[in-house]
């Protein structure tokens, strides 16, 4: 988007609902109409199997197709969920990392089958693998590897299709994970330096088009609630990209030096109790992006009042845009220049934050950088030991969240008057319609063309060249998403990160609170005869692993020996991990609302083993109407993020293994 000179009035931002799920068709349709009211732009949100790599029959998919966002398996889905939008217009942003390459491919062969030229393409992909790592979990390949497919992309793009951001440097899932401000700044600046490290030794550019290539790269942040501070992170963000830039990479140009980014405000701080308050969180977060000129957001999608509480309808998803336009156009804020240019109080908190973030940023390099940061497990314990901190606070009530730690009385809200029909639900049967679907797809290709693009793909990753040609080929010859990840994960690989979780305790007020439970769960360790073991398990592809990890560290401060091998597991093999391991209880975290598929597959799988007495909990965004039907299934307790006092829950874990084992 141009930017305007000092004495014009702003334009304003791209404006998006991120948005997407239960099948391509209808995700379309939620498209067009959101367009249709305004929305300049489109941010496609990806199911779990999508984004790691499955396709819907595969059993790690179960459950999991069309929940979180639209299911992409082939080139038919990507022609279905773009009819009728012309893509040489269109400006789309795709939340997809690890198979970034992928999705990306089968956007450009879409687009030129409608005629468009790649060089017309407008849009982002988010392909900042090094933050799953840290936060949503969605990796696939180890680092080094994953880090070329980044790479490969940037390179293509830049030579291919100019106006394409190749990668949001993404340091929103960050902030979810923990992060600090001075940690969001220097993580994301960290990876940016990462990556351009590697696109620039790759070879694959050309010194004179290093320019090209910073101009291209994009940011994607998170804005809380303390907007202030926020506005001021967003002011460090550009003073410090222009700094690394200009002295690290020597690019000339301040235009191609600009900080360029979008945001989405903090899905994580929106409240299941009294979720109306989140209305006023989302605007207050909004201004954060939106006031200082000088770093004002390119592009903004604001989330629902009610994505606390599950899938957002149309309807709410369209009153998020009109807050957008409401700020945009009814507003004055876009006719004046920087009013914060001049303010002592933000140049000292720009300070503070620069400062910080350049300690921190030399401290990640002094490790071998971003990558090496990752594999040794720094930046995760740092990110699990911050969100710990953060949560005390909460806790303690040191830090305030009206309607959950105080303010907590409230009225009936008419917003929710309907019960479950305040939300979106997704038909069980579209994850059938799709296993359907892609086996016709399947019995109806080319059978000899997807071998051969699979076998040039698999040579192609074994040598140094770039990936993205070979992965068109694949697209256009009918290959599949979890085929086309399936031949990478031969050549490159598979990978578990750390969990960071050894590395963090509570502490402070809480720590009173954490006596009287360890003593508890000691007293009914001696009259158990052992030690008490708790199961922390993520089935499925929910890689959100935050609130499994904050779990395992307070249930390892109140004393429980802890077993948790981290995200995407089977139920089978959590169900093993119990027996094996002979635990008093399992818990089981879910946020990706596939509760109902694989929650009973673990009791049932627990029973069938001859351990149906080792009692399972749950904790996740769970509907009051699921956590009934749970609970029937033989769940003894069900944890929504209205029980965010962690403390409490152990001990309630502990009544419930009393109630198992204690006679």
């Amino acid at each position: 988007m141009p930017y305007p000179a000092d004495r014009e009035r702003d334009r304003p931002w791209v404006m998006r609902t991120y948005a997407g799920h239960s099948s391509a068709a209808a995700s379309n349709a939620l498209y067009r109409r959101n367009l249709a009211k305004g929305q300049t732009g489109l941010s496609v949100a990806f199911d779990l199997p999508t984004q790691t790599g499955y396709d819907p029959d595969d059993e790690l998919a179960r459950g999991e197709v069309g929940k979180v966002g639209v299911p992409i398996s082939h080139l038919g889905d990507m022609r279905q969920l773009f009819d009728g939008i012309p893509l040489a217009e269109a400006n789309t942003s795709m939340t997809i990392n690890a198979t970034a390459m992928w999705l990306l491919a089968l956007y450009v062969s879409v687009a030129e089958e409608q005629g468009a030229d790649r060089a017309a393409l407008a849009g982002t992909t988010q392909n900042d693998i090094i933050k799953e790592y840290l936060s949503r979990g969605t990796y696939v390949f180890p680092p080094g590897p994953s880090l070329r497919l980044t790479t490969d992309v940037v390179a293509w793009t830049v030579a291919n299709a100019p106006r394409w951001n190749p990668i949001n440097i993404c340091s929103y899932h960050l902030q979810e994970a923990g992060a600090t401000p001075v940690q969001e700044l220097a993580y994301a600046l960290s990876t940016a330096i990462a990556v351009l490290d590697s696109v620039f030794d790759s070879g694959q550019v050309p010194a004179e088009r290093r320019g090209d290539v910073v101009a291209r790269i994009s940011f994607f942040v998170n804005a809380g609630v303390r907007f202030v501070e926020e506005m001021c992170k967003m002011r460090a963000f550009v003073q410090l990209w222009d700094e690394i830039t200009r002295d690290r990479y020597g690019i000339a140009d301040p235009k191609h030096r600009r900080f360029r980014y979008g945001v989405q405000v903090n899905s994580l701080g929106l409240t299941e109790a009294q979720p109306e308050n989140n209305v006023q969180r989302i605007v207050l977060e909004m201004l954060g992006v939106a006031l200082s000129r000088d770093a004002r957001a390119r592009a903004i999608q604001l989330p629902a009042w009610n994505e606390a509480l599950g899938l957002p309808r149309p309807w709410d998803q369209q009153w998020a845009l009109r807050m957008q336009q409401v700020l945009a156009y009814e507003t004055d804020l876009l006719e004046y220049e920087d009013i914060f240019t001049g303010s002592r109080v933000v140049e000292a908190k720009v300070a503070e934050l620069v400062a910080g973030a350049r300690e921190e940023i030399d401290r990640v390099q002094a490790m071998g950088g971003a990558v090496a940061a990752v594999e040794s497990g720094y930046l995760k314990s740092r990110l699990v030991s911050s969100l710990a901190e953060r949560r005390r606070r909460v806790e303690t009530g040191e830090d305030v969240v009206v309607g959950v730690n105080r303010f907590d009385t409230t009225e009936p809200s008419p917003l929710q008057a309907e019960g479950a029909n305040a939300i979106e639900t997704v038909d069980p049967a579209v994850e059938h319609r799709a296993v359907e679907a892609i086996r016709k797809w399947r019995a109806e290709r080319d059978d000899a063309a997807v071998r051969s693009t699979l076998d040039e793909l698999r040579a192609a990753a074994r040598s140094d060249r770039n990936l993205m040609e070979a992965t068109i080929a694949c697209a256009r010859a009918g290959v599949t998403t979890g085929e086309w990840a399936g031949a990478l994960r031969e050549a490159f690989g598979e990978y578990r990160a750390p969990t960071g979780v050894s590395a963090a305790s509570a502490s402070g007020e809480v720590g009173a609170e954490i006596a009287r439970v360890r003593e508890r769960v000691r007293e009914t360790g001696e009259e158990l005869g052992e030690r008490l073991r708790m199961l922390v398990g993520k089935p499925g592809l929910d890689g959100h692993s935050n609130g499994a990890e904050q779990v395992a560290v307070r249930a390892r401060d109140v004393g429980f020996e802890v077993v948790y091998q981290g995200i995407r597991l089977t139920p089978a093999q959590i169900v093993a991990a119990a027996v094996q391991e002979d635990v008093h209880v399992v818990g089981l975290s879910i946020l990706s609302g596939s509760h109902l598929e694989v929650v009973p597959a673990v009791v049932d799988g627990l029973r069938e083993a001859g351990a149906g007495d080792i009692p399972v909990i749950v904790g996740g965004i769970v509907p009051p109407g699921d956590a009934e039907k749970l609970r029937e299934r033989g769940v003894a307790r069900v944890f929504t993020p209205k029980d965010y006092e962690l403390t409490q829950i152990m001990d309630e874990i502990v009544t419930v293994i009393r109630q198992a084992h204690v006679r």
